[in-house]
């Protein structure tokens, strides 16, 4: 448990639910249905693995455009799903939020519904977990940056720190790790500043069958990225071991370098404009060469 804890925040891009409907000649709704089983998975697996921060993208500003009768199904179905899930939530310490712009077209009885399960679980700190509803990655932007306008922020005191203080739910963190289902490879309007350096796993798996052992080979594939966060350098992935050093024998017995950079031209060529960074592999061929070449007549 807990063993992939680096990973604070995790987002899930649940992609795939009505592919996943038609190739079993079902109702789109169907597959939206079918999600729930992936959720509960999800939701359960991240406890297991301490994960103090979780964002579920479940509806996009512009998935408004889709045919009228599956909007409407999924919205009752995620008001179903909540209502019967927020209290053994509740239980497990996980604080609730939404996340996404307010809209009359937003069913009554789910605004109420997302309404009391944010006060509900508003003091519970086992997790954070945040649904993403009728959000959109630009319009968060586009509304932080008319904040800043109407309080007449002077211009030279926007900071992105200062920006990220306008975004909603701002003690949110960065998103570490976004997983989208379906194999699928785009961000879709999601979370588009939170998700500035995260890393992305693709799996192939639609999202209805998505289960534990899918989330925990994302957080693997996670835990052996370097994140450099646009430097050079990174930390060592867990699973993997510092690279052994070359005995001290085997240094002792290469040239210097010295003698490396005194090579003729066209070793030097062979030897290519890494020297530095190959310095043992290099000198090793550097030596063969100098031991082989003829010895000048005086």
């Amino acid at each position: 448990m807990g063993t992939h804890a680096a990973a604070r925040h995790v987002a899930c891009i649940m992609d795939g639910n009505g592919r996943w409907a038609q190739q079993r000649g079902l109702p789109r709704a169907l597959g939206h249905k079918a999600a729930e089983k992936a959720i509960d998975a999800v939701i359960k697996t991240a406890l297991e693995e301490e994960i103090p921060w979780l964002t579920l993208f479940a509806f996009s500003t512009e998935n408004w455009s889709r045919p009228e009768e599956e909007v409407s199904s999924l919205m009752d179905i995620g008001y179903q799903y909540l209502r019967n899930k927020v209290h053994e939530w509740h239980r497990a310490g996980i604080r609730f939020r939404s996340l996404g712009e307010t809209s009359p077209r937003i069913p009554e009885s789910l605004r109420q519904e997302l309404q009391y399960a944010e006060q509900l679980t508003q003091d519970n700190d086992k997790m954070t977990l945040t649904v993403a509803l009728n959000h959109g990655g630009r319009s968060e932007i586009v509304r932080a940056a008319r904040t800043l306008i109407e309080k007449q922020v002077p211009p030279e005191e926007v900071t992105e720190e200062r920006f990220a203080q306008h975004l909603p739910s701002p003690d949110t963190p960065d998103v570490d790790l976004v997983i989208r289902t379906s194999g699928e490879h785009r961000l879709s309007n999601f979370a588009l500043w939170r998700c500035a350096y995260a890393e992305f796993t693709f799996p192939e798996v639609l999202w209805p069958d998505f289960r534990a052992e899918h989330f925990r080979q994302a957080l693997d594939v996670y835990a052996q990225r370097q994140r450099r966060f646009g430097g050079v350098t990174g930390s060592i992935p867990r699973s993997r071991s510092p690279q052994p050093q070359p005995p001290t024998s085997l240094v002792a017995a290469l040239p210097s370098l010295s003698n490396v950079l005194s090579l003729p031209g066209g070793i030097a060529t062979r030897l290519g404009g890494h020297l530095l960074t190959g310095l043992y592999d290099t000198a090793r061929y550097a030596k063969s060469q100098l031991d082989t070449r003829p010895t000048a007549r005086l």
